[in-house]
């Protein structure tokens, strides 16, 4: 009966050691795989050689022209609320987006006399978007609405400023509220 027992548990021990051993082979490996963040004369010189590309080119040109200092300019009304994270007041001006983009889930507002993307992200077709895009879908054209955001970001593709809608409320009536992203800092 001993030898039975002994016989069964000593290969179970055996798997175990050997489970436990890659186990840590695994955790030393992603420990040495951590880089070290880039320091700042790299990025510098990524920047260059990113400037020097054709996409590069055509960003810098779209920077210099009147359109792109237009955008950046509306960015600018609004950083003093991103920063703070306080309340601004939007206005729907419509609820489709320019032609082509590809931000998702959004509606043109007018804030303090500028027009702005309003994203919420990508759409999909699952049971969390019902959910959580649902009472977004009942926007209208000329609804009042409370945004305070994190960022604002732009692309020369449009010639807006994409307001990032992280916390919206219409009538004193929460609408939307982002959910914080999970395993960061």
């Amino acid at each position: 009966m001993k030898k039975i027992i002994y016989a069964l548990i000593l290969p179970l021990v055996g798997v175990s050691g050997l489970v436990l051993a890659s186990r840590e082979r695994k955790h030393e490996a992603s420990e040495t795989s951590t880089s070290k963040p880039i320091s700042a004369a790299d990025r510098k010189a990524a920047l260059k050689k990113w400037e020097a590309t054709p996409d590069g080119i055509k960003y810098k040109k779209w920077e210099a022209s009147p359109e792109g200092k237009k955008v950046y300019a509306s960015e600018a009304k609004l950083r003093k609320y991103i920063r703070a994270f306080t309340n601004m007041e939007a206005v729907v001006t419509s609820l489709s987006l320019p032609p082509g983009s590809r931000v998702g889930l959004g509606v043109m507002v007018r804030i303090n006399g500028e027009d702005y993307i309003l994203s919420f992200g990508p759409e999909k077709a699952d049971k969390n978007f019902t959910n959580e895009f649902q009472p977004l879908l009942s926007l209208k054209v000329n609804d009042k609405l409370i945004i305070r955001n994190h960022w604002v970001s732009h692309a020369p593709k449009y010639s807006y400023p994409i307001v990032s809608g992280d916390y919206v409320e219409r009538d004193s009536t929460l609408m939307y509220k982002r959910a914080p992203r999970q395993g960061g800092c």
